[in-house]
């Protein structure tokens, strides 16, 4: 797959912008604010339709290499994104608190309207649920956080649903994301959509990553 750098990536973010084999437990605390039937509620029906994989990311020659590897949906098309270093526009874009952007899975061929982006941050960066909470904080518009903790094999994962207003749409929207700590640093996966229908309807794709997420 050609990479490519966030320079043009704006337009798109305006577009887009468990648990087989996994225990999940609450993580109570500040920030835990599910809200009944809203946004930041986990475990929706759609989320838990399973979805066909149709490959897989994070190895050499998958698309992206990446410091996890899971499995992509069918259809769903994965490609690098690599930062512009010159453009400070970019680089606002490609930066999200403690992370930065590395990798997007486009819904389109698959139907819909959003992604599947992997940010990838340097160093310890942190525990899942501290590296969660500075991806959230940078962006102004989020609200409604709900995290929970699972297991994948033997990775401690922690994920956050939330909802984040969208001054373009003029309507609030679900997202949610999932973080892991590896050895070279924190991976967060991201799942946004045009809105929350789109959302909901890309929910299998995301937990087929999360249940099959393992080190690269």
């Amino acid at each position: 797959m050609v990479g490519r750098t966030v320079r043009g990536l704006v337009p798109v973010l305006l577009v887009a912008g468990a648990l087989a084999g996994c225990s999940t437990e609450s993580d109570a605390g500040a920030g835990a604010e599910a809200s009944p039937g809203g946004g930041a509620t986990a475990g929706t029906a759609a989320g838990k339709t399973a979805a066909a994989k149709g490959g897989t990311v994070g190895g050499a020659g998958s698309g992206c290499e990446l410091r996890v590897t899971f499995d992509v949906a069918k259809r769903w098309k994965a490609r690098a994104v690599a930062v512009d270093a010159d453009s400070s526009v970019a680089a606002a874009l490609g930066t999200q608190g403690p992370v930065s952007m590395v990798c997007e899975i486009d819904a389109k061929p698959a139907g819909h309207l959003g992604f599947l982006r992997v940010w990838q941050g340097d160093g310890e960066g942190g525990t899942p649920r501290q590296v969660l909470e500075g991806f959230v904080a940078a962006d102004e518009n989020a609200s409604k956080t709900a995290y929970t903790r699972s297991t994948v094999g033997k990775l401690a994962v922690t994920e956050v649903a939330y909802t984040v207003h969208s001054k373009v749409m003029e309507e609030s929207r679900e997202a949610r994301a999932f973080a892991v700590a590896t050895p070279d640093g924190p991976v967060v996966v991201h799942l946004g959509g045009l809105d929350s229908q789109e959302h909901r309807a890309m929910l299998p794709a995301y937990e087929l990553a999360k249940r099959s997420l393992r080190l690269g």
